[in-house]
């Protein structure tokens, strides 16, 4: 199959300088690659423009959600089929062969493919980021926000790739922390919904202070990520810190919620 006349890949931008290029070299592949730019401040815009076969629009940020139906709907992507890739996603070289050779089913709407997870720039054996659908027709696709980030609802059959895509973000720290502190807001937002609707590690992440230890012990042992050293305790520091911030969140609320209700008996006493 020639993916190039039948796929488009997608990326959203904001201040990915660290990675955007690594991710695009692996797109050398494609005739027309989508970036929509949420007014970076970095170098970002200049290395896209570095990319002939890259067409860039510029949407101020508000959700994950928005940005990636603007993306879908408002670009002109003249292909039936849309590659969804973050800015810190690189295809593995087994991916691009699979693709190439894969054969679009009729029936098949849409394609989970799985994550290799790595810390500056190394490759865990393992991780907590979940599989998700990033080759689906286009016309077949709508996004939800689904607490920080954002999930593709398809109307179809979904089938697997092979291939797996390297998740390399080469941020600074401080970014880091800065990200996650925005998505553990949203996180708490999800987490306050019907409690019927949440899977068990969400209800795991309720308990407040027993997540981030679980988180812990569960990458490190649970994933075998001691075997990968120092990359691997990094990784579950990581995310041990990340729970941290959303059990920070989460007591902070209650306690809120407690204070109010204890002000509203004063005054009614």
């Amino acid at each position: 199959m020639n993916i190039g006349s039948e796929i488009t890949p997608v990326l959203l931008t904001y201040n990915e300088e660290a990675n955007v290029e690594r991710t695009l070299q692996r797109l050398s592949w494609a005739q027309d690659i989508v970036v929509v730019d949420s007014f970076s401040r970095d170098a970002t815009l200049s290395i896209l423009k570095k990319f002939p076969r890259v067409r860039i629009f510029q949407r101020a940020f508000d959700t994950h959600e928005a940005q990636w139906n603007f993306a879908l709907m408002r670009t002109a992507v003249k292909t039936p089929w849309v590659l969804a890739l973050d800015a810190d996603h690189a295809l593995s070289e087994e991916l691009v062969r699979e693709l190439r050779a894969v054969e679009l089913e009729a029936r098949i709407c849409g394609y989970r493919a799985s994550f290799i997870y790595c810390i500056g720039g190394r490759p865990l054996r393992a991780s907590v980021y979940p599989a998700a659908t990033i080759l689906y027709k286009r016309e077949n696709a709508v996004y939800v926000q689904d607490g920080h980030t954002q999930r593709v609802r398809i109307t179809g059959d979904v089938g697997d790739l092979k291939g797996r895509v390297y998740h390399d973000d080469r941020k600074s720290f401080r970014t880091w922390i800065e990200a996650q502190k925005r998505y553990m807001k949203l996180e708490m937002t999800k987490l306050a919904g019907d409690p019927r609707a949440l899977n068990l590690p969400d209800r795991i992440r309720l308990l407040r202070v027993a997540a981030p230890p679980a988180v812990f012990v569960y990458c490190l042992f649970g994933k075998g990520l001691i075997l990968d050293g120092i990359p691997g305790v990094v990784y579950s520091l990581q995310r041990t810190l990340a729970e941290s911030i959303l059990s920070f969140y989460l007591a902070r609320r209650d306690f809120q919620r407690l204070k109010s209700l204890l002000f509203c008996m004063i005054r009614r006493s």
